[in-house]
């Protein structure tokens, strides 16, 4: 995710070689703020975290290891701003949030995201709220949203007058019971009286506790620009980055908090529901740095994989079990943690991996369309036991998905060489092993120290 990002810290901190090279700092320092600059970092902040990192690097002696310290710092100190991190929840529920933004900025899309993650990761009772009446296909939009999430959607197109949705929203919600309400509100194409005039109103309709601005990573140093104004004209309390994937640069994330002086809270990853990641200063330093997010890839894989399946399957795999069935199971699994990309960025060290996978998409990948396909055309034996596929019933499978029988031979041998290396692996020296495998595959990419 913050690919360009890592590479010029990481191409920064190689230039330092010897303690006490001034002109080795220069270097790496000139390259770093060149490098900023060119992934769309505003100029101001550029200037500040060079100047910064430059004294304090000074200051503890030129060397590699202060280089890195005094870079991890500064960068946090940029992403840390006053206010809340992460997702905060009223001391009363429901915690109600105005979700505001420009249209086009993807603001419908990141809050039924947002409902998802309340929902899978906080365990939340949700509702998500209608109450964008402008624009036309806003409230079917969040009606295949909201089916699709498995998340509770108001709505109510027989008013035109956002405040009327709201207000009876509001009173649901709390007959109802709800965690959290999500109020997915009007934008425009630009800002202007009579859309600010309506967020007013809404905002006072529903005295939410929080703000939150969704900006278009996509629109660069204007997503700066725009949450300003928001900020100025109705308050907001938090900025959600939408369609970071698609920013090649990825600088506006950098800078947008100190510019703006709002936390920024959350940043979409992906086109994917999963693909929604909380904001939180110090694990995102650590992924700029190439040290990745354990904590965090702990925390999706926590609220997706069930403890006892994992047990389970753990043991399956020991005693070489593992079949078709497992793998299906695993695969829809794998879905709702989002992104294999943003997913590879969490582990040290696999910020090359990570690139590799940028277009690896587990539901439209051709490979994993023919296995399922393969898959669907066993019998329930066949896929509990995959040793029972002779060559009349492989023929049978090649037929029923639409195969030749070399594709299906192919499938197969890859899912027993799996198999057996997932049993190496589980093994008391496996993740030794796989770290391994990983480090020699990669070139031995460990971070640089």
């Amino acid at each position: 995710m913050f690919d360009t990002l890592t590479e010029s810290f990481t191409s920064a901190i190689k230039k330092i070689r010897f303690h006490d090279d001034e002109k080795a700092l220069k270097k790496a320092l000139a390259e770093l703020k060149k490098s900023l600059l060119k992934a769309d970092v505003h100029h101001k902040v550029v200037k500040d975290l060079i100047g910064t990192v430059e004294i304090e690097t000074k200051k503890a002696g030129i060397g590699k290891d202060q280089f890195l310290d005094a870079m991890r710092q500064a960068l946090y100190d940029l992403l840390k701003t006053e206010g809340k991190q992460g997702f905060v929840f009223a001391p009363n529920p429901p915690t109600v949030i105005l979700m505001t933004g420009l249209q086009g900025s993807g603001k419908t899309t990141t809050t039924g995201k947002l409902a998802l993650w309340l929902k899978e990761q906080k365990k939340k009772k949700v509702l998500i709220v209608a109450a964008d009446l402008q624009r036309m296909a806003a409230v079917e939009q969040l009606r295949q949203i909201s089916g699709q999430i498995g998340v509770d959607l108001y709505e109510d197109e027989s008013t035109k007058d956002p405040v009327e949705v709201v207000k009876a929203a509001m009173s649901k919600a709390k007959n109802s019971l709800y965690d959290v309400v999500l109020i997915d509100t009007a934008g425009r194409l630009a800002i202007d009286e009579e859309l600010m005039d309506e967020l007013k109103r809404v905002r006072d309709a529903a005295q939410p506790d929080e703000i939150f601005y969704v900006a278009d990573s996509l629109t660069g140093q204007d997503a700066v620009r725009t949450a300003q104004t928001f900020k100025e004209k109705i308050g907001i309390d938090g900025v959600i980055l939408s369609k970071y994937d698609g920013d090649a640069k990825g600088g506006v994330a950098l800078g947008i908090a100190s510019q703006v002086n709002v936390p920024l809270r959350f940043i979409g990853a992906g086109e994917k529901m999963h693909d929604l990641e909380i904001f939180l200063p110090e694990r995102i330093v650590n992924r700029l740095m190439g040290l990745g997010d354990i904590e965090g890839l702990a925390e999706k894989t926590a609220n997706v994989i069930d403890e006892k399946q994992a047990k389970k399957l753990t043991r399956k795999i020991k005693k070489g079990q593992f079949n078709f069935n497992d793998f299906l199971e695993q695969m829809e699994q794998m879905k709702k943690l989002g992104s294999m990309k943003s997913l590879m960025g969490m582990i040290p060290g696999m910020g090359n991996m990570a690139k590799a996978m940028k277009d690896f998409d587990l539901e439209n990948s051709q490979e994993l369309k023919q296995i399922k396909a393969l898959v669907n055309s066993m019998t329930p034996k066949e896929r509990e036991n995959p040793d029972l596929l002779n060559n009349s019933r492989k023929q049978r499978l090649a037929k029923g998905a639409g195969m030749d029988q070399m594709e299906v031979n192919r499938i197969l041998k890859q899912f027993k060489n799996a198999a057996k290396m997932a049993k190496k692996f589980s093994g008391k020296k496996g993740m030794q092993d796989l770290q391994n495998m990983m480090s020699q595959m990669q070139g031995g990419g460990k971070f640089p120290r």
